[in-house]
């Protein structure tokens, strides 16, 4: 009843707003608007709750990946002020830089002991395939840029070839295509005519390559292509939809490990036979599972759990079923992968909020402590003063179960309450997660709390509540903000009237809308990389959201449904934003085309609102660039200290 009566109230309100909203019928923005900018540099003397930019300076090693057998780990950092690839060897020693270009994106380790990585050109995620050698001394491009997206998939055992999708045919749909790592043209393998097949794991000594089709942005199809006939066919591919992931091939290609919730809420451990075509359960451990992992030498099972947002590390010995010692790692996230030719060791990537970022490498069969390789750079803060967050719970108007990690303020006087930033993730298939995040450290210091939420369709919390604000349900998401003020004034530790909202990508859209349907419940908004017009968002999405789009949101293409979404776009709301914001957008954005920021930017100032608009000229669905994220966590931080009445920091930032 009260999501038949959200809908009637969406729609008539809708309507009425059409009718007087006044939004520029060409959208532009001002130059001021766009970005340029400075060095980097702090001034000398400066303390680390002066400026949010030593925060920001932390170097974190990020896609971390073993090499060589696990004799050195290849990692990306922005220590240069955009993101490059960096080697050390395991046993100790410096860091060395192996690539020199822009738009690196990730690293893969090349079974000939150099690196393949990718890169696009300023964030509009069109990727270029190359390799650099082990030593840097070598580079070649193996796979040119071109106008096509790409998504690297696996190795062949020979390591001569690597499988990957790729919308070159049509600019749409992602065929599965091989690559040689020598050179030459790549051949396409399989078309994906109307949806999206992305290459996962390459069968060890075979052709067979497991397949992922997307069905939605949380759930997914299994299939098996064999590169010698051209052939796939579906072997996971459940009559209600499921996700599967993790899928890890054994060293004798007879089946593979994978995380799965067919049937089941969270996800199960599973093991699937190619003869028998049949899972057998490993593990259900009645949460959901982040990653999966096995040992080289096929002896050890590795996997994470999602609990309240911390990762668990949990490890098997397959032939005795009994459970390993685990080491003592700091709680945070956690990724586990296996070594290559390394026997029983794991890669592990450790982040926390004392840690902000450390990779080790653990043998499973030995136990003993880590070896810490890689840890982060910290430009004068002292990690271990760092806030870890609270996992917290409460219900939502209608009985959701609605969770988050809420950070306090240190050392507050007796009788004081912070105010409270509620930063909201993108996704919206993701969730909040205890890691080390530069802007939250920083405004905790600056004494204001902050809730980093898991509004309904959030994952990590099975796949009941991940449904929940599919399609028509969308409605109610906006609903789970409000819930969460309603919870921090009833908490009574908090000042509620002093509340600001932010978030990218999806929760810079739920930002966007919750500042139009409640005009004087925040003082404050940081909007960045969000939609304000689904209609348009939805019709001009990249190819890569585009097939999860439809199963999630529906056709765009039917009249019902376009209706629907376009009475839902924050753009209609325009004039009731009274609450002044902050925009944030890359102009080579993909997936949420700056038009949709420039266009909701246009709509508030025609109707008399206040906003910054933050427009980066090389940037695109995020922020990677150091200075960029400097100036633009500058304005933020000053934005939110303003609209919460703070004092200005005490120190006067170096520009």
């Amino acid at each position: 009843m009260r999501h038949a009566l959200a809908l009637a109230l969406l729609f008539a309100s809708s309507a009425a707003i059409a009718q007087h909203v006044a939004v520029p019928q060409k959208p532009d923005y001002l130059p001021q608007d766009v970005v340029k900018a400075e060095p980097v540099s702090l001034a000398p003397g400066a303390t680390p709750e002066g400026d949010v930019t030593r925060f920001l300076m932390v170097r974190s090693p990020r896609g971390a990946v073993p090499i060589a057998g696990g004799v050195a780990v290849a990692y990306l950092s922005d220590v240069t002020g955009r993101p490059q690839v960096w080697t050390i060897p395991a046993s100790g020693g410096y860091a060395q830089q192996r690539t020199y270009g822009s738009g690196v994106a990730w690293v893969q380790p090349a079974p000939d002991g150099g690196l393949l990585y990718g890169a696009d050109t300023d964030g509009d995620e069109r990727e270029g395939f190359y390799w650099v050698s082990a030593d840097g001394m070598g580079e070649r491009t193996v796979v040119a840029k071109s106008p096509a997206y790409r998504q690297f998939g696996d190795w062949s055992s020979d390591g001569k070839r690597f499988v990957y999708a790729s919308t070159e045919r049509n600019n749409t749909d992602f065929d599965v295509w091989v690559a040689d790592l020598a050179g030459g043209a790549p051949r396409r393998v399989l078309d994906a005519t109307g949806t999206s097949y992305y290459p996962v794991a390459w069968q060890p000594g075979g052709e067979l390559v497991i397949l992922s089709e997307p069905r939605g942005s949380d759930a997914n199809n299994l299939h098996l292509l064999d590169l010698k006939t051209g052939r796939a066919r579906p072997i996971l591919a459940p009559r209600e939809a499921a996700e599967h992931s993790g899928m890890v091939w054994t060293p004798d290609g007879k089946g593979f490990y994978l995380a799965h919730n067919d049937g089941s809420d969270t996800h199960v451990l599973a093991y699937y036979d190619l003869a028998s075509g049949r899972m057998r359960v490993i593990d259900n451990p009645g949460h959901d599972i982040a990653s999966v992992a096995l040992s080289d030498d096929g002896r050890y099972l590795a996997w994470t759990t999602i609990e309240t947002g911390f990762r668990r590390l949990h490890v098997r010995e397959l032939a005795s079923g009994r459970a390993v010692a685990l080491p003592d790692l700091p709680a945070g996230t956690l990724g586990v992968q296996a070594v290559k030719k390394g026997g029983s060791r794991f890669l592990l990537s450790v982040n926390s909020p004392t840690t902000a970022g450390e990779v080790h490498l653990w043998d499973a069969a030995t136990g003993d402590t880590p070896v810490r390789v890689v840890g982060a750079d910290t430009p004068g803060l002292d990690l271990s003063a760092m806030v870890a967050p609270e996992p917290v719970a409460f219900k939502a108007r209608d009985g959701a179960p609605l969770t988050g990690l809420l950070y306090m303020p240190r050392n507050q006087a007796a009788g004081a309450k912070p105010p409270v930033y509620i930063a909201v993730h993108g996704g919206p298939s993701a969730h909040a997660t205890p890691g080390f995040s530069p802007d939250i450290q920083y405004y905790v210091s600056r004494g204001i709390a902050v809730l980093d939420f898991n509004y309904r369709g959030s994952t990590g919390q099975g796949k009941a509540f991940a449904a929940l604000n599919d399609r028509e349900k969308k409605v109610d998401e906006v609903g789970d903000l409000a819930d969460a003020v309603g919870w921090l004034r009833q908490s009574g530790r908090v000042d509620a009237s002093r509340i600001a909202v932010g978030g990218g990508s999806y929760g810079g859209y739920l930002t966007n809308q919750a500042l139009g349907t409640y005009p004087d419940m925040f003082v404050g908004g940081v909007s960045a990389v969000g939609v304000s017009d689904w209609v348009a968002a939805l019709e001009g999405a990249s190819p890569s959201l585009k097939a999860a789009d439809k199963l999630e949101f529906g056709d765009i293409t039917d009249p019902k449904v376009k209706a629907f979404f376009a009475k839902l776009s924050p753009i209609n709301n325009v004039d009731k934003i009274r609450t002044p914001m902050v925009v944030l957008h890359g102009a080579n954005d993909p997936r949420d085309p700056v038009s949709e920021s420039d266009r909701l930017v246009s709509g508030i100032r025609a109707n008399g609102g206040a906003v910054t608009y933050l427009r980066f000229p090389d940037e695109g669905h995020g922020i990677t660039k150091v200075a960029n994220r400097v100036h633009a966590y500058r304005r933020v931080a000053a934005f939110l200290e303003e609209r919460f009445g703070m004092q200005p920091a005490g120190e006067t930032a170096a520009r």
